[in-house]
């Protein structure tokens, strides 16, 4: 399915594109990462399929880019949902994660994360000296991404 964008998202839209692109075209390889930015939450087989599907061209031009953002995207998870999955990982019942494991599980496991990805949120959590992020702070950083 597919939906028309508001003035407001076709604004957003274009900064994103000017963000993304080079030389006023967007690799396909950054597709991603702008509907990321955007809000939309399509996983990397989610967004291959689109680009099959629609026969995404690369590099795309900004027209492209907007017929993509006319599709519909799965919802974002919830932060109830990320609490949940990355509370299996609090063996001591703290609310912590070891930075060290929270890394292993992002670029292994479910949707991988590149180590570029994964050292970016690191960087961004407040880790503490026993090296433990507290996952209620990981929770609103990935609510913010």
């Amino acid at each position: 399915m597919s939906h028309r964008l508001s003035a407001q998202e076709v604004e957003s839209a274009k900064e994103c594109f000017a963000i993304y692109s080079k030389q006023h075209k967007l690799p396909r390889d950054n597709l991603g990462k702008a509907l990321r930015s955007l809000g939309a939450n399509p996983s990397n087989q989610d967004l291959q399929k689109l680009v099959t599907k629609m026969r995404v061209p690369d590099p795309l031009s900004l027209a492209d880019f907007l017929s993509v953002l006319e599709q519909d995207f799965p919802p974002p998870d919830t932060e109830e949902e990320i609490r949940e999955a990355f509370g299996v990982f609090d063996k001591s019942g703290e609310g912590t994660i070891s930075a060290s494991e929270l890394k292993h599980v992002l670029m292994t496991m479910g949707e991988k994360l590149t180590q570029e990805e994964v050292e970016l949120i690191i960087r961004e959590a407040d880790v503490d000296e026993e090296g433990q992020i507290r996952y209620e702070q990981f929770v609103s950083i990935m609510k913010r991404t």
